[in-house]
């Protein structure tokens, strides 16, 4: 038995789009409610549990008669706000069947990067665990644009387990284990832990199967389980007709072990959830302040300014080789920055007044790359 399964009181639980569909396209109803009964199975034992599930746009094409997934954003959004209503009434339906209710948890990049947003989602999801409903979340997909996307739900599940310090992350999809290659190949072996990278040299990871209605693959899997094992999260890989085996600590599918304490949950989504909207380009002196010292970012440690953004984005932090060394959340607009730069604060409270008188990172802001 695994203990790293069995002791694990809260539990993020992730399904991907293929292990929910019919080959046709549509929500597979039998599929839904196995999954709702190993749910409900871990709230009866007195687990919490929160499912990361895809499947909106996938669940939308079949009523809008799309033959296969759309390549447009536009068609896209359409079938997920179609499939996102069948999505969760279907879960609804079938976790009543338990006494379970149900909640629905949309998110976008923006509402885990700033800090107000990522206060919200955190108090919403432990809200709902409270009171002993199942969060259900997904990407907002109807009104996610491209600059705005988390890019798959394995990245999206490891950045909730994280947000809500999960004991131990679950990622369904249609394998029933990491191998060293192809599966179908004979010499294709089965891995069954991963404790470091090094576990992971030499093998060859695929990309989306064939059904076409996911976006990952095992490539976005292991990325996910990279990202919750650097936040002392373990991960159990398998496949969804083995969740219930898996989440009772037999020994299936692939774990991987967690490889560090716990960082700061914020500064972990601001390093793994967001994508810089500019680059401050730092003086040697401000990147040793930075990065040795662990100290915030002032005007004059900067010597250019690169990108479009405004007070709250996040933003890369390049030495001056162009390398970025941290990422933070930018306290002035891009627009304000040049006539700012090379200056101290005191100076520019002095000329332009106390409100001038702040970093441009703060380092309880700041999170090093």
């Amino acid at each position: 038995m695994r203990e790293a399964v069995t002791s694990a009181r809260r539990v993020v639980v992730k399904i991907g789009s293929s292990s929910l569909t019919t080959a046709s396209g549509g929500l597979d109803t039998a599929r839904v409610d196995a999954l709702a009964d190993v749910l409900a199975g871990l709230c009866a034992a007195g687990r919490e549990v929160v499912l990361v599930s895809s499947g909106a746009i996938a669940a939308g094409l079949a009523p809008l008669a799309i033959p296969r997934r759309p390549r447009d954003l536009a068609t896209q959004q359409a079938a997920a706000s179609v499939g996102q209503g069948l999505l969760i009434g279907r879960y609804a339906a079938s976790l009543a069947r338990h006494g379970l209710t149900v909640g629905q948890v949309l998110l976008t990049v923006d509402d885990v990067t700033r800090r107000a947003h990522y206060r919200n989602a955190y108090r919403t999801l432990r809200k709902l665990l409270d009171m002993r409903a199942v969060p259900i979340v997904n990407e907002n997909d109807t009104v996610a644009t491209e600059e705005i996307r988390f890019g798959d739900n394995d990245r999206l599940a490891a950045l909730v387990a994280a947000l809500v310090h999960a004991d131990l992350l679950v990622l369904l999809s249609d394998v029933d284990a990491l191998y060293t290659g192809d599966p179908a190949r004979p010499d294709t072996r089965k891995v069954t832990d991963v404790r470091a990278e090094t576990d992971l040299v030499g093998i060859t990871l695929g990309r989306a199967g064939k059904a076409g209605v996911g976006t990952g693959g095992m490539v976005t899997k292991v990325e996910a389980a990279r990202i919750a094992t650097g936040f002392g999260i373990p991960v159990v890989l398998t496949a969804a007709p083995l969740a219930a085996a898996a989440l009772a600590g037999d020994e299936v599918g692939t774990l991987f072990h967690p490889v560090r304490q716990r960082p700061t949950a914020r500064l972990f989504w601001l390093a793994h959830a967001t994508s810089p909207r500019g680059r401050l380009h730092l003086d040697p002196g401000a990147v040793q302040a930075v990065v040795a010292r662990r100290k915030s970012l002032l005007p004059a440690g900067i010597t250019a300014v690169d990108g479009t953004f405004t007070a709250g984005d996040p933003v890369d932090l390049v030495d001056s080789s162009g390398a970025p060394v941290a990422r933070g959340l930018v306290n002035y607009d891009a627009v304000e920055l040049p006539s700012l730069l090379g200056r101290s604060t005191v100076e520019l409270a002095a000329a332009l007044g106390p409100g001038y008188e702040r970093e441009v990172v703060h380092r309880d802001d700041l999170v090093l790359l």
